[in-house]
């Protein structure tokens, strides 16, 4: 692995812990000499076995986060139009949510932000689900972090809890289609979530101010 600055041990506060990315970012923390602490903010429990590990069920809709005054936030939060119902019920998952509790722990001083965001997006975007991915970059740039990362992989690659055939169809197609994704069209190559998760923790560590856009390539140098 490439070399980080050091930074002082701090929580780090993760959004989407159910999820494909945000389990695996869940092990990376666990095992990373920089947190010391994982507080994960989740609409129902889960079972984490970890010291390390602190859950707090929250309503979304009406967050409780008091008592969070510094730490690193992660967020891979998201759902699909299928388990959401309709495209405004995604929305608020997808944007809402995550920009609600960013503002408020942005103002109770976290420091930064780590986010999970897609290749294409964009707040212009003609597809809902890369315009839903836009605003959210957008509402989180404006916070102004000390450090914010966003990061837009492609297609995720792991063990789901649940199957999915169209994401399955398209693995398919992306494998057969990844000899042709080059130059440009390299950043849609498909990437494995254990790689995206890896890839927040790590820049999690850098002290760069700003914000910073991590595709397929960066993703894939990082860790």
């Amino acid at each position: 692995m490439r070399s980080t600055s050091a930074v002082p041990m701090t929580t780090a506060i993760v959004l989407g812990a159910s999820g494909l990315v945000g389990s695996e970012l869940v092990n990376v923390l666990r095992a990373s000499p920089h947190y010391r602490s994982v507080l994960l903010l989740s609409r129902r429990a889960s079972v984490v076995a970890s010291d390390k590990v602190v859950e707090r069920i929250i309503d979304f809709d009406a967050p409780d986060l008091s008592g969070i005054s510094e730490g690193h936030l992660f967020c891979s939060l998201g759902t699909t139009l299928r388990n959401a119902g309709s495209e405004a019920a995604q929305f608020r998952v997808d944007c809402e949510y995550p920009t609600t509790i960013a503002t408020r722990l942005r103002a109770q001083r976290v420091q930064r932000m780590i986010l999970v965001s897609s290749v294409g997006a964009s707040a212009t975007a003609s597809n809902f689900y890369l315009r839903t991915k836009g605003q959210l970059e957008a509402n989180i740039t404006a916070l102004q972090f000390e450090s914010t990362s966003i990061l837009r992989p492609s297609l995720l690659l792991g063990k789901r809890k649940e199957f999915r055939v169209v994401e399955r169809a398209t693995s398919l197609v992306m494998k057969l289609a990844a000899p042709l994704l080059i130059g440009p069209l390299r950043k849609y190559h498909s990437i494995d979530a254990s790689t995206v998760a890896a890839s927040m923790v790590r820049l999690a560590q850098s002290s760069a101010p700003g914000v910073r856009i991590v595709e397929y390539e960066e993703m894939r140098a990082l860790v």
